[in-house]
């Protein structure tokens, strides 16, 4: 079973889909395709840069979906796969709906630049950061957000991505996450004092927490006026960790995750137990690789599509598996 995985903002660096760009003409056509949408120089922004213009919220989530989008079709006409289910990290769901036939590219590419715009938005810059935590299972970093909160008195901290075991990210008040690396320590686990490690993330703002529920407000308002269909194949989504193809209850979970967690370590579990054995991951980077590699090193670990190498790789995996 041959499944879909697209990346979320994070796996974003200059250069890429150019290899794409210069060697498939679905590829050139899905650039212009979505520059004439949004008016923006795509081929700039994603080959050029500079990485300052591209790690702006509101151009990394359009740019991602773009390449997302183009690595798919390259495939779909080069290839050709039977893809039988799909998940997407983060923003990367909306290329997994796009892909399944559930939403149309271009509905997907100005809700996008919106969502970015919503999440830099919603929190004052400063005001609001994110930190990985590594060494703690999914309930200890959940009671560290609470007694964390109890104990300084100060609001909010959550968890944020369950990236993989041992690997998840909490967001919230820069002041509590402060806070909370200068005063913790294993005791509160005791009696077995796990080795926590907490490290700062450079973000722009507090994404999947409460303190994005005005975003969450804003892409309601954009997402009830855009039209969704029934999805080609099941989409398992990060808000529920449950697979769907009903247009409606897709719409409203990606209202719901711009302030909930992305529970991908649920996703990746829930693929397997729906028969996944074989993952493409369609974009930019390896990120999705490698935390797969963390949530089950003795699974099947995703193809990637960086170069064209890698497309003759994916090309001999597909054929084997159907002769």
């Amino acid at each position: 079973m041959w499944v879909a995985l697209f990346p979320g903002q994070g796996s974003q660096s200059v250069g890429m889909g150019k290899t794409l760009f210069e060697n498939f003409a679905v590829a050139r056509e899905t650039f212009e395709e979505a520059g004439d949408i949004l008016k923006v120089d795509f081929k700039r922004l994603c080959f050029e840069g500079p990485e300052s213009d591209l790690q702006l919220t509101e151009n990394t989530q359009p740019a991602l979906l773009l390449v997302s989008t183009l690595t798919f079709r390259v495939v779909a006409s080069v290839i050709g796969v039977h893809i039988e289910a799909a998940a997407g990290h983060s923003v990367g769901e909306y290329a997994a709906l796009v892909t399944s036939g559930a939403l149309k590219f271009a509905d997907a590419l100005k809700a996008v630049r919106i969502r970015g715009q919503a999440m830099q938005q919603a929190v004052p810059v400063g005001d609001g950061g994110m930190a990985a935590v590594l060494g703690l299972s999914d309930e200890q970093v959940t009671f560290l957000c609470h007694w964390a909160e109890r104990t300084s008195g100060l609001l909010s901290l959550e968890p944020a991505n369950f990236n993989a075991p041992g690997q998840v990210v909490i967001s919230g008040s820069q002041k509590l996450l402060d806070w909370l690396k200068d005063n913790v320590k294993a005791d509160i686990f005791a009696p077995e004092k796990p080795r926590l490690k907490i490290i700062p993330l450079a973000v722009s703002a507090p994404f999947h927490c409460r303190m994005m529920k005005p975003a969450e407000d804003r892409m309601r308002e954009v997402l009830n006026n855009i039209h969704f269909e029934y999805s080609q194949w099941p989409i398992v989504q990060n808000f529920t960790a449950q697979s769907t193809t009903d247009g409606d209850i897709m719409r409203e979970n990606l209202v719901r995750q711009v302030s909930g967690p992305v529970r991908w370590t649920q996703c990746m579990a829930k693929l397997k137990s729906m028969g996944a054995t074989r993952m493409i991951e369609f974009g930019a980077g390896k990120v999705l690789s490698g935390l797969a590699k963390k949530i089950d090193s003795e699974g099947p670990l995703p193809f990637n599509i960086n170069g064209l190498d890698d497309l003759k790789t994916l090309e001999k995996a597909i054929k084997g598996s159907v002769d």
